[in-house]
């Protein structure tokens, strides 16, 4: 079988999975696997003179495959002159030169780029009227049948569990048809749309019958935020509220993973219950915190029983008894709260997570968007700022999508009345006021904005985000504003990270030589803003870490709004007051284009003010659980070592 290629890439083994389940370390290298699976099949159909029949997938998942595709088409001479390809799912209504549609986006990412022949590939039709799609689909379904088939079905998988289109509750003889999509897929699907009462309603996909009758199946899935459907998925009963678990019925079907998308899978997150394992420090503390959680115990109450009655009598018995192992969990987790994330002068550092000098350390904290400062780290910010250091704030991009049409065109109004009731004179400004009220009030669903106005969303966003860093203390010459040019699009869909963006990202460095680092540390969606902004930080560390100011600086990671490290994961928490929390919130009251409802506001309705109290009060709530100090709310790091 083809996907044996797969399985020698990685070693991995099938063990508590339901499923083959092959996980790669990113997925970069997962996508050239696949990409030399599909690479392998297309010539051996050409030396077999058959046709090769795909069906292809849409949304973030499939990107690096087919970057990869192209890439050895153009410089391996792969040929696409016998594949016919079906895609699984569109967009109804969908026009297909839509910024949003599938047509447009397999045409720009793969079709248009390959010598296959416009007749061979097939994507469904959203232009249609409903009293034609039931037909339609039927003679999509017998167009694959008389191919004999797909020969290989590529997937992605959606926070539900869906599969193309198929939402929970879609049968497994379910066919080819109009379906009404799922909440939990329109809010994932609403970043693309500029909000949620703009994104479509319903979709054409193929049926689930059809992708089990495919040969083989691969179904890709990347980043943390995966991670929990995929286990569902692999390990749990087979059951139509999570179409995906219908794989494991199929003969040739494999998961593809990368290491976040697999981290919640039982042999990787807990592998203790799976086999004997060499028992690390860190598998020790991740373990022990667990049980103690699970059993709402403090760490130092932890019994021998409770060790053997929960699959951890080796660890016992390499390191026992539990009094020994609860002593020094306990106090590596004590030895990570401080308030003094810089470092406390003159103390001795030897227990504490940071570094007692210099006393007075040079701070860089790299903001993805113009809010993740505050919103992810602001307690820390404004503690940095208190204690003395020399904190300076870089927003990497301008968080310009984020706006509303209407926060944009308030503004432009505001910049005439101003200059009316000042008599300064600027035809310039009416002009711009006029070209984006006439765009704005014309804008089609999901256009992409006019230069003018992406210029003053980002002007929005970047008057509120000094005027949080005034807030915090900082002044002009502490404010730095990146513009990273992979941002730069107009649209979510952003540019891949470039040369231009990391030599920006290391010229900063150069110039600050920090001894501190702060950055964000999402890993839940490989192709999102922060994961790309990472990278670029990571990549310049990387260029720079050989000069002489850099053997003195620290890389700290901390997360955004939307979740937080886990607690074996915490190596800094620094503890907030009540006041501390109240002034954090003030700050982000600072980004009001981004409060009472936002652009982007995921499947999560709290604002993010809330969410970030929520989680730093949750966090703290841990700690307390454990048997620590009880604090109003902690913020937590985790140190990236170069």
């Amino acid at each position: 079988m083809i996907k044996s290629n797969i399985d020698k890439a990685t070693g991995f083994e099938k063990r508590f999975e339901n499923i083959n389940t092959v996980v790669f370390e990113n997925s970069k290298t997962a996508s050239v696997a696949v990409a030399q699976e599909i690479a392998a099949l297309i010539r051996l159909k050409q030396q077999q003179n058959k046709s090769c029949v795909l069906g292809l997938a849409t949304g973030s998942s499939p990107k690096g495959l087919y970057a990869e595709l192209v890439r050895m088409h153009k410089e391996e001479g792969l040929s696409f002159s016998n594949v016919i390809t079906f895609n699984l799912d569109e967009y109804y209504p969908m026009e297909p030169d839509s910024i949003n549609s599938y047509v447009r986006f397999m045409k720009e990412l793969l079709l248009d780029q390959v010598d296959i022949l416009p007749e061979n590939y097939n994507i469904p039709d959203g232009t249609l009227s409903k009293e034609k799609i039931q037909d339609y689909c039927a003679q999509y379904e017998e167009k694959i049948e008389a191919l004999g088939g797909i020969d290989l079905q590529i997937l992605g998988i959606g926070g539900n569990g869906h599969i193309g289109f198929n939402e929970s509750g879609s049968l497994q003889n379910s066919k080819t048809r109009l379906v009404a999509l799922d909440h939990i897929t329109r809010v994932a699907a609403s970043k693309d749309f500029s909000g949620l009462t703009n994104t479509p309603r319903t979709a054409i996909t193929l049926g689930v019958k059809k992708i089990m009758e495919a040969k083989q199946v691969i179904l890709m899935a990347w980043g943390e935020g995966k991670s929990n459907i995929v286990k569902a998925s692999a390990e749990g009963t087979v059951t139509n509220q999570i179409p995906a678990s219908f794989l494991q019925e199929h003969d040739n079907a494999v998961f593809v993973l990368d290491q976040e998308a697999a981290s919640k899978l039982t042999r990787i997150n807990t592998p203790w219950l799976v086999e004997k394992i060499v028992w690390t420090d860190q598998l020790t503390r991740k373990a022990v915190l667990r049980m103690a959680l699970d059993l709402k115990k403090p760490i130092l109450r932890l019994t021998d029983a409770d060790y053997i009655e929960n699959g951890m009598s080796d660890l016992l018995a390499d390191s026992g008894p539990a009094y020994n192992i609860n002593i020094n969990i306990f106090n590596k987790l004590q030895h990570t709260i401080t308030g003094w994330p810089g470092g406390k002068p003159n103390a001795d550092d030897s227990n504490r997570p940071e570094r007692a000098e210099p006393a007075r350390k040079r701070v860089l904290i790299f903001s993805p968007h113009p809010d993740d400062d505050i919103i992810s780290m602001g307690g820390t910010f404004m503690r940095l700022q208190e204690q003395g250091h020399e904190v300076h704030v870089a927003y990497q991009t301008s968080g310009n999508i984020a706006v509303a049409d209407s926060e944009a065109e308030r503004f432009a109004r505001f910049v005439c009345d101003y200059n009316e009731k000042f008599n300064i004179s600027s035809p310039e400004a009416a002009t711009i006021y006029r070209k984006a009220h006439e765009f704005l009030i014309h804008k089609k669903t999901s256009q992409k904005d006019i230069s003018e106005v992406r210029h003053l969303k980002g002007l929005i966003r970047k008057g509120e985000a000094r005027a949080t860093a005034h807030f915090v203390g900082l002044t002009d010459d502490q404010i730095h504003f990146m513009d990273l040019p992979f941002y730069e699009t107009g649209t979510i869909e952003k540019k891949p990270l470039g040369e231009a963006d990391i030599q920006l990202t290391m010229d900063l460095i150069e110039k600050i030589k920090p001894h501190q680092i702060f950055a964000a540390g999402d890993l839940a969606d490989p192709h999102g803003t922060h994961k790309v902004c990472l990278d670029a930080i990571l990549e310049a560390v990387k260029n720079l870490k050989s000069k002489d100011f850099m053997k003195d600086c620290w890389l700290w990671l901390y997360r955004g709004a939307w979740q937080e490290w886990g607690i074996d994961e915490i190596e800094m928490a620094v503890p907030m007051s009540p006041d501390q929390v109240l002034a954090k919130r003030h700050g982000i009251f600072k980004h009001q284009s981004q409060k009472d409802g936002v652009v982007f506001q995921g499947t999560d309705s709290r604002e993010f003010w809330q969410r970030a109290e929520d989680r730093n009060k949750e966090t703290a709530e841990l700690y307390d659980q454990l048997g620590l100090s009880n604090y109003a709310a902690m913020e937590a790091f985790v140190r990236w070592k170069f």
